[in-house]
């Protein structure tokens, strides 16, 4: 939070030259909406009319101090930095998140408002990762060495190296109406009059707008976990109690899916959490973009844009906690799934 509080304050274009720019008939469409809810002090026709100004900000030449100095208590400016950041950690222990610069509602409901979509990604992204990883990582291991595993390996490095936004543009040319075919749509994550559809039809919608964007979140997802899935197999089946299971006679679907699947399983099964914050955390922001997908990752690329710092900060700090909550369902998977690890201390 620190590191990132300084980089935005010393970033250029902040609320303040937005809203200058504003006065100045030179802001961008998100500053032009906050001209309305500027509040007192911005008489503009007289202001602009004056000379001196503050060359503190950039385009604030010509403006009254007394102007730039009520803008700057509107946004909270007008106290040092180091007040402003202390006074923003109190306020977000509290959950108190405060209201955007440049949209009619406060921070809490704009993130409660946009998740859905967020956490809708990440899990059908994160559960089809795990649907195909387990099985082609386990398979992969069964014939470690043969054509099946060089081949498959080869289209992994290559899905892997593929940027999932790459693939999110190919995936548009190809069939969202971009060159070719025009299957699916290209903007949102439901038609318009969803609300008046019946179940069903809500259903089949829903998964028509999400096909697509979850389809380019994969892409790059699965490699890693494939590849921990093989590897894990790989040293449990080398393990003394394999080779005491084959000579009590026990086919190798027993041995593979009796014994070594549950401790094969246990690092890749605990990190679920991990893998679905880190599927949110770096595919889900370009995504959204590309796909105009209403969710925290446009949300947050639009306040940076804006410089709308409540947003900013709300939606890193929204996300640092939860990825720390989920690190720490991961630690507790790892006790449920193999009683025999705990987290007390040992007296050695």
């Amino acid at each position: 939070m620190i590191i990132n509080f300084m980089v935005i304050q010393f970033a250029p274009g902040g609320p303040v030259e937005q809203l200058i720019a504003e006065m100045s008939g030179t802001a961008t469409d998100a500053t032009s909406q906050f001209a309305g809810q500027a509040g007192e002090g911005r008489q503009s026709g007289q202001a602009l009319g004056q000379q001196g100004g503050d060359a503190k900000y950039r385009g604030a030449q010509g403006l009254d101090p007394e102007i730039i100095a009520d803008i700057e208590k509107q946004f909270g400016f007008d106290k040092p930095m180091h007040v402003r950041f202390f006074d923003m950690l109190l306020d977000y222990a509290r959950f108190d998140f405060g209201d955007s610069y440049f949209r009619d509602q406060s921070v809490i409901e704009l993130v409660l408002d946009k998740l859905p979509v967020s956490i809708s990604l990440g899990l059908w992204t994160t559960l089809l990762v795990y649907l195909i990883s387990i099985p082609l990582g386990i398979r992969k291991a069964v014939t470690d060495g043969s054509r099946f595993d060089v081949w498959s390996s080869g289209a992994i490095v290559l899905g892997y190296a593929i940027p999932g936004f790459l693939f999110a543009i190919l995936l548009i040319i190809f069939f969202a109406g971009g060159r070719y075919f025009d299957w699916f749509p290209l903007r949102g994550l439901t038609s318009n009059g969803w609300d008046e559809m019946s179940w069903a039809a809500r259903i089949v919608d829903y998964f028509w707008h999400i096909t697509l964007p979850v389809l380019a979140m994969v892409i790059s997802g699965f490699a890693s976990l494939t590849m921990l899935t093989k590897n894990s197999f790989l040293d449990q089946i080398n393990m003394q109690y394999v080779q005491t299971a084959r000579a009590k006679g026990l086919s190798e679907r027993q041995v593979l899916y009796g014994h070594v699947f549950r401790n094969a399983m246990l690092i890749v099964i605990a990190g679920f959490p991990s893998a679905f914050i880190s599927i949110l955390f770096t595919s889900s922001v370009l995504i959204e973009v590309i796909f105009s997908l209403d969710g925290l990752g446009l949300l947050g690329w639009e306040s940076v844009i804006n410089r709308d710092y409540p947003v900013v900060f709300a939606t890193l700090y929204f996300f640092t906690l939860l990825g720390l909550v989920l690190q720490l369902i991961g630690d507790v998977m790892y006790h449920l799934i193999d009683p025999r690890i705990d987290f007390e201390r040992r007296d050695l």
